[in-house]
């Protein structure tokens, strides 16, 4: 643990590399029917962009945790922050679709593993019992991308052209590791993790439950946010220039929510989180009907950013608290889970238009895929119970 200066110093550069990180994945959602008319592909291509950063991610945590393992803690995080710059700025440049698809695919690989090494970092540098509100205060950086970059980057998009939106988040990358490097200090105590401790922790079952409730619980937001502006444009009937504001107070519900599902968390983690999925399913459920009208539409979409982020500070406290052997690809993991997630509401989201009953019915699709992350919670808690009563009945006999 360092000084509560040196602390607050830390965790405000690992924020402004997750602004950074949030920016460059979310911002896409805002500017889809842009990209779409200029590289000539339908909207559910489009939305694959979404589910190509995702799988970026969930492919690259595991490798990048590998490739990093032995770095020192500082290191690792800034040559993951180099490659994020050089897939911005290849993005900033595609000239068609699939070098675009690559190039996403290229800066979502320092994604998981990023937010898992800072994950740790940040719950190292507090006090005992604050570890969830530092993790929380980390991810504020990525909520704050949805209330500031994702707007700004959706007006520049639209009134610049996407290219440069993408040009930009590639500066801002640049200023992100400029603070790392000069606000985190090394820390030679955390060692490099054995990773062969850290992969032991995957036989664990609750651990494996827990990325299964991150993958679900999670994955219901993507299957209609992935979809948001066309939703907001065609079915709510808000103008094109009035997206970004919308994105605004939904970003301002995730600030809110993130830093609410943080002091949760520490408080009771698995109660918490029972409620705020039960809060987010039927919020998705309600959206069905809302996003028919302009001011429902609005206020749905601001609870919906609170209850959505709600989720992030306690599944990921649930992994690290489960993965007690090996919390630093545990953590990498559960980043990859959420973006799992995320690609696989993206794709059911862009069946859904393609295949099925269109935008209106998104809602009902979001919510399913997260009641089913709910299912998986409660089975986790339930198995815990067992277990803790099982070693009762062990102990007094």
């Amino acid at each position: 643990m360092t000084s509560p200066d040196h602390s607050r110093a830390a965790l405000l550069a690992l924020a402004v590399a997750a602004f950074a990180i949030g920016t460059t994945e979310f911002v896409i959602m805002g500017l889809l029917p842009e990209v779409a008319a200029d590289l000539k592909v339908s909207i559910p291509s489009a939305g694959l962009l979404v589910s190509g950063y995702a799988l970026g991610v969930a492919a690259g945590a595991p490798l990048l945790a590998a490739l990093t393992a032995r770095m020192e803690r500082r290191n690792a995080l800034l040559a993951l922050l180099g490659l994020f710059i050089a897939g911005n700025a290849l993005c900033a440049v595609a000239p068609n679709y699939a070098v675009l698809m690559l190039a996403r695919v290229v800066a979502a690989f320092c994604h998981g593993s990023f937010f898992g090494i800072g994950a740790v970092v940040a719950a190292h540098v507090v006090p005992r019992g604050q570890g969830a509100r530092a993790i929380a205060l980390m991810f504020a950086g990525l909520t704050l991308a949805n209330v500031l970059g994702v707007p700004f980057g959706t007006f520049l998009g639209q009134w610049a052209g996407w290219r440069s939106t993408f040009g930009a988040v590639t500066v801002l990358g640049a200023v992100a590791a400029l603070g790392v490097w000069r606000l985190v200090p090394p820390l030679p105590e955390l060692h490099a993790p054995d990773m062969r401790r850290e992969m032991a922790v995957l036989r664990q079952p609750q651990v494996l439950l827990a990325l299964a409730m991150t993958v679900l619980g999670f994955g219901g937001v993507f299957t209609v946010f992935t979809y948001i502006a066309p939703i907001l444009q065609t079915q709510s009937h808000v103008s094109v220039g009035a997206t970004g504001w919308v994105l605004v107070l939904f970003g301002a519900g995730t600030t809110l929510g993130n830093l609410l599902g943080g002091r949760l968390a520490d408080w009771r983690l698995m109660p918490s989180l029972v409620a705020i999925l039960v809060a987010l399913t039927l919020i998705l459920v309600g959206f069905t009907w809302t996003m028919h009208g302009t001011v429902a539409a609005i206020a749905t979409v601001f609870v919906w950013g609170v209850a959505a982020f709600a989720t992030v500070p306690p599944l990921q406290m649930r992994v690290v608290q489960q993965a007690v052997e090996g919390p630093h690809l545990a953590s990498t993991l559960n980043i990859a889970a959420f973006n799992l997630g995320n690609a696989i509401g993206a794709f059911i989201g862009g069946a859904v238009i393609d295949r099925g009953p269109g935008l209106p019915a998104l809602g009902l699709a979001g919510a399913a895929v997260t009641a089913l992350g709910l299912l998986v919670t409660v089975w986790s808690m339930a198995l815990e119970r067992r277990r803790a009563t099982s070693a009762v009945c062990t102990a007094n006999a």
